[in-house]
């Protein structure tokens, strides 16, 4: 007798034919690579809480994007760590900064085969941590922080920067950014629009990465998205895009698979999502245990961020999976 209930089951029979009827594909060109370059070092230098990850030098870095663009990568973001920091994160758009010279290495070298994104926030060039300057209550001023912004980008598209990323959660950066850009004739360059991001105790790992502490035991739960709400993140993207963005990301990522989902339907510009360093983190230490297979585990939640709509996924995972994707 005819079973229309196992009719789905037929579509499962072969690896061939899954992968044939398959409604999510990830492919290694939905991948974004993160890159962490630090100004004087003399070689990569391992990250103990993000395994396989490095503090790159310029060169080092430009070797592995090199590799990864010849296994289909074509996008890179760049994280700069530089040796000094200050109050108003100077390094962060000074022309010589260490992100912009490795903006210039990597488009040097990769060109159009390249898409070079730089984060654009100022807590790996402040020496308090905090994603702006502050005022003299020690507060995050947002309006003096937008100025610094513009220059960030304005630095970063002079080294040829293709998409600006800035992750502060500030209000008005995007317009701030756009009409700074386009008043020095950069309208090329576009924006991926950390639009977002919340306030996560997933981040821990990054912040060895950037050599960051937030000073006083601080957080960034006053600019930064509280978890607790999904509403406010669609009023952020509206937000955003009415500004001139781009791209729009979510921060974290396989946390925020409703979030995602949420944005989809509400936008026709690409979604990007950052699967985050702790979530990298939680992956790699259990498969050290011997408890999961982390590839499998990777590429699991990899599919589900794209399955809810993502379009570009930033994560830890591509300097691994391109080999396997590609």
């Amino acid at each position: 007798m005819f079973d229309i209930q196992r009719r789905p089951r037929r579509l499962r029979n072969s690896q061939a034919l899954r992968d044939l009827v398959a409604e999510t594909r990830l492919g290694v060109d939905d991948l974004i690579a993160p890159f962490f370059v630090k100004e004087g070092a003399t070689e990569p230098l391992p990250i103990t809480s993000l395994p396989g990850i490095y503090q790159h030098t310029i060169d080092s870095f430009v070797k592995e994007a090199e590799r990864l663009a010849g296994l289909g990568v074509k996008g890179f973001m760049v994280f700069g760590v530089p040796e000094e920091k200050d109050p108003v994160g100077s390094q962060g758009y000074a022309a010589s900064g260490i992100t912009q010279r490795a903006i210039s290495a990597l488009k040097d070298r990769l060109g159009d085969g390249a898409v070079v994104m730089a984060d654009l926030c100022l807590d790996e060039f402040t020496d308090h941590g905090h994603c702006g300057i502050l005022d003299d209550r020690g507060c995050v001023d947002n309006d003096g922080t937008l100025e610094l912004y513009a220059q960030m980008a304005l630095a970063q598209a002079r080294a040829g920067v293709d998409l600006v990323a800035p992750s502060g959660m500030m209000d008005g950066q995007v317009g701030v950014i756009r009409s700074a850009l386009d008043a020095e004739g950069f309208s090329g360059v576009g924006i991926l629009a950390y639009s977002a991001k919340y306030a996560s105790a997933f981040y821990g790992p990054f912040r060895e990465a950037v050599d960051v502490t937030i000073a006083n035991g601080g957080d960034r739960k006053g600019y930064q998205q509280d978890f607790r709400n999904a509403r406010e993140a669609l009023t952020e993207v509206e937000l955003d895009i009415a500004e001139g963005a781009d791209v729009v990301m979510v921060k974290p990522a396989s946390s925020y698979l409703d979030i995602i989902a949420a944005v989809r339907p509400m936008v026709s510009i690409p979604i990007a999502a950052y699967q985050v360093s702790g979530e990298y983190a939680m992956v790699r230490a259990a498969e050290a245990q011997g408890w999961i297979d982390g590839q499998a585990v990777a590429l699991e939640q990899l599919t589900a961020i794209k399955r809810a709509g993502a379009d570009l996924i930033l994560t830890y995972f591509t300097h691994d999976l391109a080999a396997v994707l590609g």
